[in-house]
């Protein structure tokens, strides 16, 4: 004790050295007071401040902050929805202006944060109170952009700024989701008919169209097929007419009949008919009148044939 009294005032002296000096984390920025009065800023590091009479403040802290928000708003045709949110913000900057107000605007964080969730809810619910439940997904960007245009002017005055809002989920009532789940399913179903339909349609149409299609190939292989059988037969016909009259010239050079012709084509018809008849019946006159009767027709048209020919 006594020792303590004979170096008071060296006691004294350290504890003013030391008192002089103060560091500020990286992140933060110290607000210094004197006699209650704002009278500076400390930058991240180690400053010095006057013993006694400047004191530390408040150290606001410059980096992004992020709060969770869950409340309710009313559509215009009084359906309840209820919004899940993400808030990021931080101080506007690291000036002197702007950091004073960060530390004097409120008195605590508790109640910067009260006044924020406030305003973003009001935004919120301002712009919510104006649609009805059936566009509130589908306005989930611009809900964010109105809350972002009306937030900033506000927290511009707290020197604070809205670095982003995310809206992660938007619900209704269970009676709202389920009508909704249903016109959706309705919807779908609708849907799936229109496309079963269109389809089938397609497909009986481009059935009728191959089917018209065979059709037409058919119908032109088939008359192809008759131009073709009726230039055989009449190649033939030819081909046979060429053969009689050679056959007629060479009997009449031998000095033969040329009946014989005439008998040998009739034979060759009946072999004919008898070979390739394949089981059906024909009648033919096989009697000797028979013969004769188409031996003279078959001269008869010989004999205009060759009249037509001179």
């Amino acid at each position: 004790m006594e020792l303590l009294r004979q170096y008071w005032w060296l006691i004294i002296v350290i504890a003013s050295i030391l008192g002089c000096f103060v560091t500020i984390n990286q992140g933060f920025i110290g607000v210094v007071t004197m006699f209650g009065k704002y009278r500076r800023i400390l930058r991240p590091g180690l400053n010095f401040k006057i013993p006694f009479l400047e004191q530390i403040f408040k150290k606001v802290s410059v980096q992004n902050r992020s709060v969770e928000l869950e409340f309710q708003a009313v559509t215009i045709d009084q359906a309840n929805v209820y919004f899940k949110s993400m808030l990021l913000y931080s101080v506007q900057n690291e000036q002197e202006d702007t950091i004073q107000k960060v530390a004097f605007k409120f008195i605590s964080d508790k109640d910067l944060m009260q006044a924020l969730i406030r305003t973003v809810e009001g935004s919120i619910r301002a712009f919510v109170s104006t649609k009805k439940q059936a566009e509130v997904l589908n306005v989930r960007r611009d809900i964010v952009e109105n809350v972002k245009e009306q937030v900033d002017v506000a927290l511009e005055g707290w020197g604070y700024h809205l670095q982003d809002l995310q809206i992660n989920d938007i619900t209704f009532d269970e009676a709202i989701i389920t009508s909704m789940s249903k016109v959706v399913a309705s919807n779908n179903l609708k849907a799936a008919a229109e496309n079963e339909g269109q389809a089938l349609l397609i497909t009986k149409t481009k059935a009728a169209e191959a089917e018209g299609n065979a059709i037409k190939i058919a119908a032109e292989a088939e008359r192809q097929a008759a131009q073709l059988r009726g230039q055989g037969v009449a190649l033939f016909r030819e081909e046979v007419a060429k053969g009689m009259s050679q056959a007629a010239s060479e009997m009449k050079q031998a000095n033969l009949d040329t009946n014989v012709i005439l008998f040998s084509m009739w034979v060759e018809a009946i072999k004919n008919f008898a070979e390739y008849g394949k089981g059906n019946v024909i009648f033919l006159d096989g009697s000797s009148d028979g013969m004769e009767k188409t031996m003279r027709q078959i001269m008869a048209m010989q004999q205009l044939k060759e009249n037509g020919m001179s």
